[in-house]
């Protein structure tokens, strides 16, 4: 376990990102989700991180008070990413420690946080996969080894 405590961001991520657009329709919005099946994207701005927008965010522009009219599909499908993403992005750098992850993903029940440089250009995700792997990883090097069925049935207390 002390092992997980030295993993970092870098050497766990995933540094092939498909990110999005602000401009972008949830429309098309959908088909990347369909097509991918990501929960969630960075949204970019010339190469800057400016937000994250999940499923959840993309579902939202359908849910309407009780006193409302139903939304009309065709018009909420042409609603941009810019107006149902998040802004108030949670991320983390390439040397921020996986237990840190780990915190900021139980405290804000993030599935994934986009891995940023100094200069909030996106460099990678990490995601609870990624953490668990290393957790995984971490753990069976350091894990005592098993004690067979049959030497146990012989150790039973009688």
């Amino acid at each position: 376990m002390y092992e997980f405590l030295q993993e970092t961001v870098a050497s766990n991520m995933t540094r092939s990102v498909r990110s999005v657009a602000p401009e972008m329709t949830v429309g098309d919005l959908y088909r990347l989700f369909a097509d991918d099946d990501y929960d969630a994207y960075p949204v970019l701005r010339d190469d800057v991180v400016v937000g994250f927008v999940t499923k959840l965010d993309a579902l939202k522009v359908f849910a309407c008070p009780t006193d409302h009219m139903l939304p009309r599909y065709d018009d909420r499908m042409g609603t941009t990413v810019d107006e149902i993403m998040s802004s108030d992005v949670i991320s983390v750098e390439p040397d921020t420690n996986l237990q840190r992850v780990l915190q900021l993903m139980i405290a804000h029940r993030l599935k994934s946080l986009p891995v940023i440089d100094r200069y909030r250009h996106l460099v990678g995700i990490i995601a609870r996969e990624d953490v668990m792997r290393a957790l995984a990883r971490c753990t069976k090097r350091q894990a005592p080894s098993l004690v067979p069925c049959e030497t146990a049935r012989c150790l039973r207390l009688v």
